[in-house]
């Protein structure tokens, strides 16, 4: 039995789910090496309903049935911090959440372990980009106004739809920042 619709997209119940997939299988679309990408995440119905020519352009009529719309947002500035970058960010009421891709370096617990000691952050880097152990990684975060999140991981040596991995804890630190654009 094949699990994926038509687009590739993996099934998911919820919503935020197939809206961080849809949003993955979108970046993989892209190829790797590519820059932090930012996403509004819309209601469809009301996007339909309060800006039909906005949802003419994305391609949504009545025969989308996601219950959100990621909406991607203009380039995310490579010379900024990222948690700098998103502390500018404010979002309008009409918007549900945010989702956005990173690509990273990680490198396994054991790894980590072994790091030396009293290097700076570019030191660092350099040590991750060095490791024989390091694995490239797209995460692609999503979070709700309300509070619910929902992440993806694709490794690259893995690159495949079937082998993303979803749950809502795997990057805590990046979903805490985007939950925080929609601090009052």
């Amino acid at each position: 039995m094949n699990n994926l619709p038509v687009d590739g997209t993996p099934l998911a119940a919820d919503p935020l789910t197939r809206a961080v997939l849809e949003i993955d299988e979108y970046a993989a679309g892209l190829g790797w090496d590519q820059p932090a990408r930012l996403f509004a995440l819309v209601d469809t119905a009301r996007l339909r309903q309060e800006e039909p020519s906005l949802a003419e352009r994305l391609g949504i009529d009545e025969t989308v049935t996601a219950a959100l719309t990621p909406v991607e947002q203009d380039e995310v500035p490579a010379d900024v911090p990222l948690d700098e970058f998103l502390g500018t960010i404010a979002w309008p009421d009409a918007v549900a959440g945010c989702a956005m891709t990173v690509e990273r370096l990680m490198l396994p617990p054991s790894a980590e372990d072994s790091a030396p000691e009293g290097m700076d952050e570019a030191a660092l880097a350099k040590w991750v980009a060095d490791h024989p152990e390091r694995q490239e990684v797209r995460m692609t975060v999503a979070v709700l106004r309300e509070g619910k999140r929902e992440s993806a991981l694709r490794l690259r040596e893995k690159d495949s739809t079937a082998e993303v991995l979803t749950g809502s804890d795997l990057v805590p630190g990046l979903a805490e920042a985007l939950a925080a654009t929609f601090a009052v």
